[in-house]
């Protein structure tokens, strides 16, 4: 059976300082994805449509390792990824607080995943835990984010706006626009039940003015 492993240049992305900001080039990646929308007054720790769709994520994802690994022709092992999310604001911009918001969740499949074995994969987890309502709405897809800025935050949830002007500051003197959507990738489970150690990569796909 072949482990993959995961490319140097793919696992520095995942990997970023906590001292400064990093300009990065993201390349195209295959996700497994999953839209919703953040309850009002909900955080991350306590939303029910967020636990939902992560929870469906990391059953997806794993049916697929097995699939991947269960493959007669070609078994192939490799380790998941983690969580990641993309934002989309709605109303007034306060990330400390945000209710009413869009988001998608995503994590990130090898390149060998085909959209046959996903079907699979879907199909495996229905006959297992019946019909699945957000099972629907999961879906495979490629996305490409290009120039990006980006840095690891080390702390609270709460602390993040603070991250973020760190973000726009370096943005500012370096010359570039911050687009949208802001991106979270969660190094540690965002349920965590010590949130004042919890690591998340905060990035914004960017524009050199």
């Amino acid at each position: 059976m072949t482990k993959l492993e995961i490319k140097e240049e793919v696992a520095s992305l995942y990997a970023p300082s906590a001292r400064g900001v990093e300009v990065v080039e993201i390349p195209d990646f295959n996700f497994v994805m999953i839209d919703g929308e953040l309850e009002k007054d909900a955080k991350l720790a306590t939303s029910e449509a967020f636990q939902n769709a992560l929870n469906a994520l990391n059953s997806i994802s794993f049916t697929l390792k097995f699939i991947s690994k269960l493959n007669q022709e070609n078994p192939i092992d490799y380790n998941t990824m983690p969580l990641e999310a993309l934002w989309h604001p709605k109303g007034e911009v306060n990330y400390a607080n945000r209710g009413g918001w869009a988001w998608t969740l995503l994590m990130m499949q090898p390149e060998h995943i085909t959209e046959e074995m996903f079907q699979n994969a879907i199909d495996s987890l229905r006959k297992q835990r019946g019909d699945i309502p957000i099972l629907k709405s999961a879906r495979l897809e490629a996305f490409h984010e290009g120039l990006a800025l980006q840095i690891m935050h080390v702390s609270s949830p709460g602390l993040v706006p603070m991250t973020i002007d760190r973000i726009n500051t370096f943005a500012k003197n370096q010359g570039y626009k911050l687009n949208e959507p802001y991106h979270e990738v969660y190094i540690s489970d965002p349920r965590h039940d010590k949130p004042e150690k919890q690591r998340t990569i905060l990035r914004f796909p960017a524009t050199k003015t």
